[in-house]
């Protein structure tokens, strides 16, 4: 008994990333019992969002906080982070690479950028692009890192 399976296969140049979750709308908090305490407190002032912005300093204080596991520097410090951009909105966009394709750590590092980007209070979204153009060098690398590894 000699039964074959065929499986028919389709190739794709690439997939759409799925929509992330968002509450947009529709939504309505209860009012609490603070609610007559808090409207007697002056309205904070919104945090800048451009850089040296508050919110945008959160961000890059974030990514601050992330270190390459093979070399005790942070990515910032690294020059792995080339742009970063946050919306009035509080959505951020960062744009960085790795130094080298091969780094053990691809597949997971822009997912923990992410992460670390969304935790900060204002941020409501967060995209993270990987990028290899421009390839990464060790002349990116801030001052510190450089004297932080012996290079100055």
């Amino acid at each position: 008994m000699n039964r074959e399976r065929k499986i028919e296969i389709e190739e794709v140049s690439g997939v759409e990333a799925p929509p992330k979750a968002r509450v947009d709308g529709g939504f309505e908090r209860k009012k609490d019992y603070l609610a007559g305490f808090l409207a007697n407190q002056e309205a904070p002032e919104p945090a800048r969002v451009e850089p040296g912005g508050d919110l945008y300093e959160s961000v890059i204080d974030a990514l601050k906080d992330i270190y390459d596991p093979e070399i005790p520097v942070n990515i910032y410090d690294l020059g792995l982070i080339y742009d970063v951009k946050v919306s009035t909105d509080g959505d951020a966009k960062v744009e960085m690479t790795l130094t080298t394709p091969h780094c053990p750590v691809a597949e997971t590092m822009p997912g923990e950028v992410e992460m670390r980007v969304l935790s900060v209070p204002g941020i409501r979204d967060a995209e993270v692009e990987l990028v290899w153009d421009p390839p990464w060098d060790p002349q990116k690398m801030s001052d510190e890192a450089k004297l932080e590894l012996g290079m100055l």
